[in-house]
């Protein structure tokens, strides 16, 4: 587990886990803390994909295929999403880089072996067209950053974490949401030097008007790393999971996956090894 993830916020995250209405296949953090630049403050982004049973599927009343929440109790601020099985594996087969970043995310706070075969599978869900995720989200949040007076630190290292991503998925199939991790490969002395500014405090999170035009050199020279890696990738043009995918969901919902069969809890809910560490 991350040395930006105490033991005690752990637990309350796995106690939030342990009262969902539904069981989870897994529960992650993204968010700050899987990038690798969360503020002492920051909240804890809890995702996850819970499974509905089946009576909540095939009836007139159907639960919810996505469940949010927000919550603050003493200090510790929480937003938890997750998708019922079928919305995420849907999700899976489209070029939605969210879910696959929430999928590998090694900060994990529950876990099954049907979130290991997931992971297995997710392999198979990676294209180069995950670059068009990368690419539009790098330029959502380049004009939030732009538009911005003054201008703040934290949504420039959004900009340099999606495109510092989408560029390691296109050039190696793996999926790394960590801007600390992608930046041991690129070694950008500013991607340094602006994480250490945010984790210092608020006092040293805004930017000069002088140092705009400096990043917005940087922007345009990695779009277009973004898009060199595109068309050189060797990644699939389609997902080939469907099928598998489509097999698990059916034993989830049926209750038969981990070798059970239950009705109203068609997921093991105990947590493997990765849970517990």
């Amino acid at each position: 587990m991350s040395q930006n993830v105490s033991a005690e916020a752990m637990q309350q995250l796995r106690d939030v886990v342990a009262n969902q209405a539904h069981p989870l296949l897994f529960a992650t953090i993204s968010g700050a803390h899987l990038y690798g630049f969360p503020s002492p403050d920051s909240d804890y982004d809890l995702r996850g994909c819970h499974v509905l049973p089946a009576r909540e599927v095939v009836g007139l009343d159907t639960g919810p295929d996505t469940i949010q929440a927000e919550s603050i109790d003493a200090g510790f601020e929480l937003d938890l999403v997750t998708h019922d099985a079928h919305k995420f594996f849907s999700l899976m087969l489209k070029k939605n880089g969210y879910v696959l970043e929430q999928l590998y995310s090694p900060l994990v706070v529950h876990t099954t072996p049907e979130h290991q075969e997931l992971k297995a599978l997710g392999q198979a869900c990676i294209t180069k067209h995950h670059y068009h995720h990368y690419l539009g989200f790098a330029e959502t949040q380049w004009k939030l950053f732009e538009k911005e007076s003054p201008r703040r630190v934290k949504p420039l290292l959004y900009v340099y974490r999606v495109l510092l991503t989408g560029i390691h998925l296109m050039r190696t199939g793996r999926v790394e949401a960590n801007l600390v991790h992608l930046n041991e490969e690129t070694r950008l002395s500013h991607i340094s030097e602006l994480i250490a500014r945010k984790l210092s405090g608020p006092e040293q999170s805004i930017l000069e008007d002088s140092e705009f035009s400096y990043h917005a050199s940087e922007f345009t020279r990695l779009r277009g790393e973004l898009e060199a890696a595109y068309q050189a990738s060797r990644l699939p043009e389609q997902p080939s999971a469907r099928s598998a995918l489509n097999d698990l969901l059916i034993r989830i919902r049926l209750g038969k996956a981990s070798g059970r069969q239950t009705s109203d809890n068609p997921v093991s809910r105990e947590a493997s090894g990765a849970d517990k560490a």
